[in-house]
């Protein structure tokens, strides 16, 4: 019997194999892995899971880009499932929705520099902060407990927002040192 066993895991690691040379593509079970593994540290870090999934989806695809129906193919997931993971993906500027050439269909493409898209949003929500700490800090008195304490929190975005900045510029101009200047995937994303 383990002869057997063993035998039959080694024709599924053949399997896998071959999965993996064709097309230089990995195998569905590895990308699999891959997205699930991905995914939960986008869970750990505060990213609703369903979004996480279809993130991870989209970014080990090939174009960087997918319908609703093959990411709820490719996750195993409802199409109401994938539309809300798309809305969240979309509102915080990872992903941005397209309508497919000659179709009624949308399809989902990752920003070339999602990373860097998602940090610039965040740079007009702290913004939009400041202004409402600054109106608290007004009406509960700058001297006051609260006051201190919402005066240090402008203060960390104010910080923040300066830095975020400069840190940006740095990593724009690492990118086209390292990637050349539209980077990865620009092409595809275009």
């Amino acid at each position: 019997m383990p002869q057997a066993n063993s035998a039959s895991g080694a024709e599924e690691a053949e399997d896998t194999d071959r999965d993996e040379k064709r097309n230089g593509e990995p195998g569905e079970e590895r990308l699999s892995l891959f997205v699930e593994r991905f995914a939960a540290d986008m869970v750990e870090a505060g990213m609703p899971r369903m979004a996480a999934r279809v993130f991870g989806a989209l970014l080990s695809s090939p174009e960087g880009v997918m319908t609703s129906a093959q990411l709820s193919e490719q996750l195993r997931i409802s199409p109401a499932a994938v539309s809300g993971a798309i809305s969240y993906l979309v509102n915080i500027t990872l992903v941005r929705r397209e309508r497919e050439p000659g179709s009624r269909r949308d399809r989902y493409r990752l920003h070339a520099d999602q990373w860097y898209e998602a940090l610039t949003s965040r740079d007009a929500r702290l913004v939009r902060w400041s202004g409402t700490l600054r109106d608290g800090i007004a009406t509960v008195g700058p001297e006051s407990t609260p006051g201190r304490r919402m005066t240090e929190t402008l203060e960390f975005f104010d910080f923040m927002r300066n830095e975020m900045e400069s840190l940006l510029s740095r990593w724009r101009a690492h990118r086209e040192e390292v990637f050349g200047p539209t980077g990865p995937g620009a092409a595809d994303n275009a």
